[in-house]
């Protein structure tokens, strides 16, 4: 009894493992600001990390605010299109993501379950860089709008 418990045990370990291998998002990326275009007053998130979660994914991001003050939020969930709590974002409460192919994700981003911003994450085909477009749902939102580049460490 207790073999099977540890092969069962390593065998969803392995699995889990193969599944995030093969997230091109997974690991550690660092805004590039030179490659980037931002609209005024927009936060900067320069450090972003993906990382495995038992069978989800956790997205920490950090960065800085339009007065230069350092942000933090974070997200866990899947890639599922359902809506997950985001903790530490002043403007939204949940986030949504949906895998569009191997290296593409939708993302929607919520207050009060409304959409306020939508974005899509393209990860490049060397795996070395993300792009990352969002856009504000309404006028109101247009510091959302921007292209932010990221290189992986």
């Amino acid at each position: 009894m207790k073999a099977r418990t540890i092969l069962a045990t390593l065998v969803c370990f392995f699995t889990g493992l193969a599944l995030y291998a093969a997230d091109p998002n997974m690991g550690t990326w660092k805004l590039n600001e030179a490659k980037s275009k931002f609209a005024a007053g927009a936060n900067k998130f320069t450090t972003v990390v993906y990382a495995p979660a038992g069978d989800m994914v956790k997205i920490t991001v950090d960065g800085t605010d339009k007065d230069g003050k350092a942000v933090h939020n974070e997200w866990t969930g899947k890639y599922d299109g359902k809506d997950y709590p985001v903790t530490g974002d002043a403007v939204a409460d949940s986030r949504s993501y949906t895998k569009v192919d191997d290296r593409t994700l939708n993302m929607s981003v919520k207050k009060g379950g409304k959409v306020i911003g939508t974005g899509t994450i393209v990860v490049s085909a060397d795996g070395k860089s993300r792009t990352v477009t969002t856009k504000g749902a309404d006028a109101s939102m247009a510091s959302m709008n921007n292209t932010a580049v990221y290189d992986k460490q």
